[in-house]
């Protein structure tokens, strides 16, 4: 059993996850709720981190099954051929996007400038400098990878 990613059609990445799981596919489609507001009204909508994407395991003689389902574009390709997933990477990235916050962020203990560590998911023990701080995330600049994210603030110690 090999895990693989498809392109689905924009917002159809929920629907097509349900779809999976009704069909028997193992699936996995990451997301998060988010609460949006409207002229006349709020919702809480559930948003996938992964937006086009879900990530589904197969056996290879089985890939052609994800098809028989509205919306399923095709799979991602990498060098010509259908990108697998290891299945490490599909369990770090539940353990980070799936994990559960243990505690309530604290945003009076980091500032702006101020160097974090990570104390878990995928960037455990890296560390990156407080460049914004918002009330349960923070923007973080990763030196020596050279990028900028957005974490919780659970997954950081000062």
């Amino acid at each position: 059993m090999n895990w693989y990613v498809i392109y689905t059609r924009p917002r159809w990445e929920l629907k097509i996850y349900t779809a999976l799981l009704e069909q028997g596919i193992e699936a996995y489609c990451p997301s998060y709720s988010v609460v949006r507001q409207w002229s006349d009204r709020k919702k809480k909508i559930r948003l996938p981190y992964f937006k086009g994407y879900v990530f589904v395991r197969l056996q290879e003689a089985d890939r052609n099954r994800v098809f028989r389902i509205p919306g399923v574009m095709r799979y991602l390709m990498w060098q010509g051929m259908v990108a697998r997933v290891r299945d490490k990477e599909i369990g770090l990235m539940k353990e980070y996007l799936d994990g559960e916050q243990q505690e309530a962020p604290r945003v009076e203990r980091l500032s702006v400038g101020e160097k974090v560590t990570f104390t878990r998911g995928a960037l455990k023990d890296r560390d990156a400098v407080v460049e914004e701080i918002g009330q349960q995330c923070v923007r973080l600049v990763l030196p020596v990878l050279g990028y900028r994210i957005t974490a919780r603030m659970a997954d950081l110690v000062p």
